[in-house]
């Protein structure tokens, strides 16, 4: 059995359909059973780590005959260690763990992500478990931001529409985690992820639209205009250190890696698909 932590997020809901999908028994853990909207092969349990912190013993049931772990950051918090503690404890043997491509050499140690990501990472390796870091860089769910302006118009307002990267799909990022739960390469692994092609946000706009089949246009804000209403899935503390980011991606290559091939033998999805695959979205 597999559990998933974070199995309502998009990362971990692409992961539970994947496995339920492969037959893999799955113990979906989240907040709100009864609103999780998951495959009805899961077996969909309660985790609200928000109150004080729990022994590992009362951790121990959600692990009973797991062998696999799928972390994600916002559902463990600063009880990480302890739901470490209870997998470690009740025979779990692997984890693969969501964290960041920010974490690379040459990387400003200080950047929130940066230290969010290393911390977690530190805990995990701390606990003793096998694991596998996924570390993806630019994910395409963050285009996401842009659904309220395009439900109500065809115009986007944003910065930098001339930043790079390279999106990758969270299905993809969920297939990566299945194989790494499902076959296991070493006790310590750890996968750069990035979509198949380099994008500019303007780009990504123009997408979105041909998916809807209508015409979009981006209009640049100055980036001392941008409000966090621009970005809603970025905590507002960390809203000046991604402007700087994506200042830092105008007109500059992003890394693309082959990773997702590798590991699952399908080439990763483009942003074009991603945009078909989430057109309802942004209707």
């Amino acid at each position: 059995m597999i559990v998933v932590t974070g199995a309502t997020g998009n990362v971990g809901r692409a992961l539970v359909a994947q496995l339920t999908a492969e037959d893999v028994p799955v113990r979906a853990l989240t907040r709100n059973p009864e609103r999780a909207a998951l495959p009805a092969a899961a077996h969909v349990a309660r985790l609200d780590l928000s109150g004080e912190q729990p022994e590992p013993a009362a951790l121990a049931p959600l692990f009973d005959g797991a062998t696999g772990l799928f972390l994600h950051i916002q559902a463990a918090g600063q009880h990480t260690d302890a739901l470490l503690a209870a997998a470690r404890e009740s025979g779990v043997q692997h984890v693969a763990v969501l964290s960041s491509g920010i974490i690379q050499d040459g990387a400003d140690p200080t950047h929130p992500i940066h230290v969010m990501h290393t911390e977690l990472e530190d805990r995990v390796r701390a606990s003793g478990l096998d694991r596998t870091f996924l570390r993806p860089n630019a994910f395409a769910v963050n285009s996401l931001q842009w659904a309220p302006q395009i439900r109500t118009g065809d115009t986007v307002r944003g910065p930098f529409p001339g930043a790079l990267t390279a999106p990758i799909h969270e299905a993809d990022i969920a297939a990566v985690a299945a194989r790494a739960l499902l076959a296991p390469t070493g006790p310590d692994t750890a996968h750069r992820l990035t979509g198949p092609t380099a994008v500019t946000a303007e780009e990504q706009i123009h997408a979105i639209g041909a998916a809807l089949g209508r015409t979009l246009r981006f209009i640049d804000v100055p980036p001392e205009e941008v409000e966090p209403e621009h970005f809603p899935h970025v905590p507002p503390q960390m809203l000046p250190a991604v402007l700087a980011s994506l200042a830092e991606a105008v007109g500059v290559a992003p890394e693309i890696t082959t990773t997702v091939e590798k590991v699952t033998g399908t080439p990763a999805r483009t942003f074009e698909q991603w945009a078909h695959d989430h057109k309802d979205d942004f209707r």
